[in-house]
Order: C-alpha cells, then sequence, then structure tokens
C-alpha cells in the first residue's frame, strides 16, 4: 500500500498554467492506468484552452467558484461539482471567484505533457 500526503508534495506550474502537485502518478508511484493531481488557480487567473488526444479527465472543485469552458459552452463551478472531459475536447476553466480555485484532477489514461496540445 501507498500512503501520499499533498502537503509532502512539491508544486509545480503544468503546461496550462496551473499550480499542479501531482499525489498519484505512475512516475511517483506503481499507479499504471491513471493520475490524480491538485490543481490551484490564483483569483483571476484561467488555464490554457488545450486538449487531451487520449486522456480523459475529471475535474473536482474543492473549493472556489469558476467558469468551465468545454467545447464552446460554458459552466459556472464551485464546492462539490464533478467536471467530465472527454478526450478531444478543447476546454480551460476560468477562476471568477474571490479566492484561490482548488480542484482535483484525475485522467486516465495518466497525465502526460505528450498528450496536452496547447491551442
Amino acid at each position: 500500500m501507498i500512503v501520499r500526503n499533498l502537503k509532502d508534495l512539491n508544486p509545480f506550474i503544468a503546461l496550462d498554467g496551473s499550480t499542479i502537485r501531482e499525489i498519484v502518478h505512475p512516475s511517483n508511484t506503481p499507479s499504471v492506468n491513471q493520475s490524480l493531481a491538485e490543481a490551484r488557480i490564483e483569483q483571476g487567473n484561467a488555464t490554457s484552452n488545450h486538449i487531451h488526444r487520449l486522456t480523459e479527465e475529471i475535474y473536482y472543485i474543492l473549493s472556489g467558484k469558476g467558469r468551465m469552458h468545454l467545447s464552446k459552452k460554458e459552466f459556472i463551478v464551485g464546492e462539490n461539482d464533478a467536471i467530465i472531459i472527454p478526450h478531444g475536447i478543447e476546454h480551460y476553466i476560468e477562476n471568477i471567484g474571490d479566492n484561490e480555485l482548488v480542484f482535483l484532477c484525475c485522467s486516465t489514461p495518466p497525465y502526460t505533457n505528450e498528450d496536452t496540445e496547447i491551442l
């Protein structure tokens, strides 16, 4: 069994511009088929519009308020909302709240930079 604690993980800036901490990923755990990361977006900022050619994602909002853009559609999202993002669909999320937007991002197959295309 592997247990990982978020406070022990170093953040980095992902290709889409969000601040990420990889909780579970094949590069740091025995996980092969999925990855889980915490993402943070500062107030007034947004991720870059992008697609994943193979990866399906689920965003789960922990705190804050956002505007999710999925293939030319917009949705207001907040705490406890889950957003399913099929592979090949352009998407980005912007922080429209008064605080940092924090969410979990589950990806299958696991996230890779090579699968990500900034539009």
